[in-house]
């Protein structure tokens, strides 16, 4: 679409007006040539064939994925191991306890995906990939050596240690996605964004194996009920998150900043174009401290200018319908991740006769959820999602998990009266597992990463991603109310009534998100400027005027 300009009118023969239009043909020339050289470089990004690039991309992104999720839900078996050494024995923390263990790595993570998506707009994603992750590998640390003493609860601790590693692990989510997503080529965009999302589900099952070994281990120790050993055990299952916080620390240093960062926000589309050629033919990056640049006259962020893009119904209400999805959707991950110790005692898979059959059995029950459901559900969207799309899966998802709860509810007194019945409660809850992540988990993800344009791409990513926690920080609450209590070690009492009623207000909430996914536009098989809503014929007009200093 070309731009109409409108210099002052004077008479036809002035010299002045000849010097104006002369002065606006250079302009729009140099405004096509600036338009075509960045049109001709995202090009070559979004048709470009899979190569070493973007499996070295994918690999980056995804060990952090790992790593988070290593760190947020080993502590489903951790806190039973924090309860025998700090609550006198018993197989479970106190309410408080557990509420402030589950809720910590969630509210960092609200923080963390606020500030570092508003960070990735602002200084860029490069600059700050790998300070998330040294956050992550200081708060796993700390965790791990925490002690205790008389003016200071090891609860207490921990609570603020997996609040700070939360806030490193929120800042991966939004730099991850948006680097994966800009340099994606459009026709796998989804599947190198989902196979680096799907490295959860290994880093959920990292978690069960490595306190299955440590557990199998000390098989001796733990049958005599030795408060020493399990406050060793969980020590080390935490701090083992350190190996990989470091491989990926180093890791993250090799990867160039996203061509679509240096065009839009740096506005330097010399550099950017450069960038694409190195990275798509030698896969590496270079960037002369010396070059001069020429910034471009294009839109930038600011207050007024986001206002005013939100002031859109259109693009508004994709920004609610992905906030709500995200919710949604962490309310249900969350709600069942975590708490799989208190699920799992409701239908007596896990208490038993001494401290080590029952974290054995909290491990393999762990395994059999994961493997059963979680990991299934992650590759079956890694095969279908550029197939059929994202809203088609997360329709399905939000529909298939609301049937799900639905019976869960409904039907759970018979469904855990026996141990034939209880096979199909952990069918049903494998079941829930597979479509979280064959729907909503895994879309929740990946869309947020692909709209609005590069200058807010990271920031919007944060807010969404914030609202996911939101949820989780909500549901953890709801589950803070369901008593477990042990009177014995083989003997924990679940208030059967109370979690009957969570599994139905999720049935609920699942429901609610088929409603907040009509909202959202599809984004397969476009590229992210289309999916941007902004005109991109005309983005650049010329190059910046140069910033005059007066003294």
């Amino acid at each position: 679409m070309e731009v109409t300009y409108d210099p002052i009118h004077l008479p036809y023969d002035s010299s002045y007006q000849m010097e104006q239009a002369d002065h606006w043909r250079r302009v729009r020339a140099k405004s096509y040539e600036l338009n075509k050289s960045r049109s001709d470089a995202l090009n070559e990004v979004d048709n470009a064939s899979f190569s070493r690039f973007h499996l070295r991309v994918c690999m980056v992104a995804g060990v952090g994925f790992f790593i988070d999720a290593y760190d947020i839900f080993s502590i489903s078996i951790v806190s039973t191991m924090l309860s025998y050494v700090y609550n006198n024995g018993n197989s479970q923390l106190d309410s408080t306890q557990d509420l402030l263990i589950k809720i910590a790595t969630p509210i960092g993570t609200f923080i963390g995906q606020l500030l570092f998506g508003w960070l990735g707009d602002v200084y860029g994603r490069k600059k700050m990939y790998g300070t998330e992750i040294t956050i992550i590998l200081i708060g796993t640390l700390a965790q791990a050596v925490a002690g205790t003493g008389s003016a200071v609860n090891i609860i207490r601790v921990l609570f603020l240690w997996r609040l700070v590693t939360g806030i490193g692990i929120g800042g991966d989510y939004p730099l991850s996605a948006i680097i994966t997503s800009e340099f994606a080529p459009v026709h796998i965009r989804g599947r190198l964004m989902s196979v680096v999302f799907a490295k959860q589900g290994w880093g959920q099952l990292a978690a069960a194996v490595v306190a299955l070994g440590a557990i199998s281990a000390s098989k001796r120790s733990l049958q005599e009920n030795d408060v020493h050993t399990v406050d060793v055990l969980w020590r080390i299952i935490v701090g083992l998150g350190c190996v990989p916080s470091a491989i990926a620390l180093y890791m993250r240093l090799t990867i160039p900043e996203t061509p679509r960062f240096t065009m839009d926000i740096e506005r330097n589309v010399e550099q950017a174009v450069q960038d694409v050629e190195n990275f798509l033919t030698a896969g590496k990056f270079f960037n002369d401290p010396d070059a001069t640049i020429q910034h471009v006259n294009a839109p930038k962020a600011s207050f007024a200018d986001f206002r005013e893009y939100f002031s859109d119904w259109d693009n508004l209400k994709t920004l609610i319908g992905v906030c709500y999805s995200w919710l949604a959707l962490d309310v249900t991950f969350y709600g069942l991740t975590l708490n799989n110790n208190i699920v799992l005692q409701a239908i007596r898979l896990g208490p038993a006769v001494d401290w080590f059959d029952n974290l054995y059995q909290l491990s393999i029950s762990n395994m059999i959820i994961i493997l059963g459901g979680a990991i299934p559900g992650y590759w079956v969207s890694f095969l279908l999602i550029d197939r059929i799309g994202r809203k088609p899966i997360q329709y399905l998802g939000f529909t298939m998990l609301t049937i799900l709860f639905v019976i869960m509810s409904t039907a759970y007194k018979p469904l855990t009266e026996n141990q034939h019945s209880e096979k199909i409660f952990v069918v049903l809850y494998c079941a829930a597992n597979f479509f979280q992540n064959f729907g909503p988990n895994t879309t929740t993800f990946i869309i947020p990463a692909e709209l609005f344009p590069s200058r807010y791409r990271s920031t919007v990513y944060g807010i969404v991603a914030a609202c996911g926690k939101l949820g989780a920080i909500l549901v953890q609450i709801g589950f803070s109310s369901v008593d477990v209590s042990s009177s014995s070690d083989s003997d924990s009492q679940v208030d059967h009534s109370k979690l009957q009623k969570i599994i139905g207000v999720l049935a609920i909430v699942m429901c609610s998100g088929i409603a907040s996914t009509y909202l959202i536009p599809e984004t397969n098989q476009k590229s992210l400027e289309e999916l941007s809503n902004e005109d991109q014929g005309e983005y650049i007009i010329g190059l910046a005027q140069p910033r005059v200093v007066l003294e």
